[in-house]
């Protein structure tokens, strides 16, 4: 009785100090740092950065993984991790044994939670001191730790070779796909590897990673876990030969975001890898032509919501001939002609001009400041609408004059833009692209005119919220702006009017713009070089303006339709307009014709006449000889030192007659022949 009692108390007090031992065991740290993520819009990973180390880790969970191969390495590796306490007594007991019987390690003892413990301290697995460690790790990491949470830090720190850790960077890196659903071949692979990572490399040795993932498809087969048939086609496929490079599909939105907030582990972004993945093959190809100096950036973005879709940074991250490490997105560059939309919209909203009325493109002179326009051509009288078609200079300075430049420098921050000047204080030239803006801005400003004058906030963030930007132009300005645009030429090939767009150049040839939208999506481009030296007959809409069609085609099937015009749209021809919007006058110029510009007594503006023989006499008062008559745009004739003369019928219907005379000043009627 007394032995027995003896012995009683020699158990409980040896259970209690074994408790006590597994207990008091210092947990190594299990909370890993793992490779921050760049997702798209999908979950679909766009960037991951490899951890401090340059290990890649990347962060998993068991329901991301391939039922099937947590089956198989289970089955594998640890067939009653289910059930056991840390430490399988019978695996245990049947490595010894065959290690007696055959004088050496036949096969191994370990579980998983014991293999999770080596991996945790990096410990070695030959000593017996070592053994014994990650035996009584293993003990205390099941006391502590649910088998899910187990399972995940194996699935997390498994190595499979070079610098790839878990199973997520092992599918990326070897099959570039995620874990989510793998075949049998991958699935005995991977459970293969961790046992003899190096050894075991496809890429290093693939004879060797093929035996080893062959020898796990045939114990798999003898168990019952997959049929022979699944394992012979599965020993047929091929082992992979070369790591897959980790995704970097938006690599320079996603250094930017990793700036912003470095602590952060996920960031998920409005970006559409699909989208994001054929913009910067479609860069890649423009460029190609182009030389080996030439870079491009491309913003798309769905203006009805503010999210961006796409941001391309350069054709190519790595390319150092193109400094494609430079985001071009955000560069700040000369943006040519691209906001005179802006600054006729809001020359519509004050009244000062309509599409049709009639503006004078001649010499110019500013106090100093004497604009040209790209050709170095006059034009004479134009309409508003054709002055913005052409890209004329002299119109818009004109505009910009009566409108302040500090009043588009507010509309362009307004906007949601940072613009900056390079002197300070604004002047007529940022009409012309004398201020720094980034693609990013321009798409902005653009979206907002595409959505009526008024849009959301671009966002590049899921979690961002959206808001409205304050309104830019009028609902009517707004569509009047897409009207006009529309009517550009596209270039050869391209569907016209289903795309308002604007192009621009800057000055010395340095930058080639081209920015459009369609009924739901806003595109810009930029095209030039990062260093911002020239590009010799770089021209937007030679250059750019391909590349954003093509970019609409590439985006969706079709072009979306554009809106109807507002009802308080004024849709009539320059004669019926209101007599102070049919012709630009600064507002001190009391809408009168400078006392010098020649001035069409006869026939009147918006006069019917009645033609009996071929000819239509012209009377002329002021201006200086010869005169030169268009008709309908066309000469009809010329170098008249007279003031009344006949110029042939101009055929029945309206006609535009023009009158220039030798100063290059001009004036202007429509009449209407019966």
């Amino acid at each position: 009785m007394a032995l027995a009692i003896t012995l009683a108390v020699l158990l409980v007090g040896g259970n209690r100090a074994f408790n006590s031992w597994i207990d008091d065991t210092e947990l190594p740290v299990t909370l890993a740092e793992t490779s921050t993520e760049v997702r798209d819009r999908n979950g679909q990973l766009l960037r991951a950065y490899p951890v401090g180390t340059g290990i890649w880790r990347l962060a998993v969970h068991p329901d991301q993984v391939d039922p099937s191969y947590l089956s198989m390495l289970v089955r594998y590796e640890d067939k009653r991790f289910w059930s056991h306490s840390g430490v399988d007594p019978r695996a245990m007991a049947r490595a010894v044994g065959q290690a007696v019987w055959n004088g050496r390690a036949v096969s191994g003892g370990s579980t998983l939670t014991m293999q999770v413990a080596r991996l945790l301290e990096d410990g070695s697995t030959g000593r017996w001191e070592g053994k014994l460690r990650q035996i009584r790790l293993a003990l205390a990491l099941e006391r502590r730790l649910s088998k899910q949470q187990i399972l995940t830090l194996y699935l997390t720190h498994a190595p499979y070779g070079g610098n790839l850790e878990g199973i997520r960077a092992a599918t990326l890196a070897w099959f570039g796909k995620e874990p989510g659903r793998l075949t049998a071949s991958e699935s005995a692979l991977l459970v293969a590897m961790p046992q003899s990572p190096e050894r075991r490399r496809p890429d290093r040795a693939p004879d060797s990673a093929r035996a080893a993932r062959d020898r796990v498809l045939s114990r798999m087969s003898r168990q019952g876990v997959i049929d022979a048939g699944e394992m012979q086609m599965a020993q047929a496929e091929a082992i992979p030969r070369k790591m897959v490079p980790f995704a970097q599909l938006a690599p320079h939105l996603s250094d930017r975001m990793l700036a912003t907030d470095p602590d952060l582990q996920r960031f998920d972004l409005t970006i559409d890898a699909g989208v994001q993945a054929r913009m910067a093959q479609l860069l890649r190809d423009a460029t190609r032509q182009g030389g080996e100096r030439l870079s491009a950036a491309m913003v798309v973005a769905d203006y009805q919501t503010g999210e961006v879709l796409a941001s391309v940074g350069s054709p190519g991250y790595r390319d150092s001939r193109r400094l494609g490490f430079v985001d071009m997105t955000q560069a700040l560059r000369s943006p040519g002609s691209t906001l005179k939309p802006l600054i006729y919209g809001l020359a519509f909203d004050e009244g000062l001009v309509h599409p049709e009325t009639l503006i004078h493109d001649g010499p110019v002179n500013f106090d100093g400041y004497a604009p040209q326009n790209f050709d170095g051509e006059f034009r004479g009288d134009v309409r508003v609408r054709e002055a913005l078609q052409l890209s004329l200079n002299i119109p818009v300075v004109k505009l910009t004059n009566e409108l302040g430049a500090t009043r588009i420098m507010s509309a362009l921050r307004r906007a949601g833009a940072t613009p900056k000047l390079p002197g300070g204080v604004p002047g007529l030239a940022i009409a012309l692209g004398g201020v720094g803006v980034s693609l990013h801005d321009l798409v902005q400003l653009y979206a907002g005119l595409a959505a009526g004058g008024q849009g959301p906030r671009l966002s590049l963030r899921l979690d961002e919220v959206s808001s409205q930007q304050r309104r830019l132009v009028s609902g009517v300005a707004a569509w009047q702006l897409m009207d006009i645009l529309r009517g550009l030429a596209p270039p050869q090939g391209a569907r016209a009017g289903v795309l308002a767009y604007k192009t621009g150049t800057s000055y010395g040839h340095r930058d080639a713009w081209a920015l459009g939208w369609d009924g739901r999506h806003v595109i810009g481009v930029w095209m030039g070089r990062a260093d911002g030296t020239p590009v010799p007959g770089v021209f937007g809409g030679s250059l750019a303006a391909p590349v954003l069609f093509e970019a609409f085609g590439r985006l969706k099937p079709g072009f979306e339709p554009l809106p109807p015009p507002p009802a308080a749209t004024l849709i009539v021809s320059s004669a019926e307009l209101p007599q102070p919007l049919r012709r630009f006058r600064p507002r001190d110029a009391a809408f009168e014709e400078p006392s010098d510009a020649p001035k069409l007594v006869f026939p009147p503006d918006g006069a019917q006449l009645a033609l009996l023989d071929a000819s239509l006499t012209l009377k002329l008062r002021g201006g200086t000889a010869p005169f030169l008559v268009l008709a309908n745009g066309l000469p009809v004739i010329q170098g008249q030192h007279v003031r009344e003369f006949e110029i042939p019928n101009p055929g029945r219907g309206f006609s535009a007659l023009v009158v220039i005379d030798g100063k290059g000043k001009s004036t202007r009627v429509t009449v209407r022949v019966e």
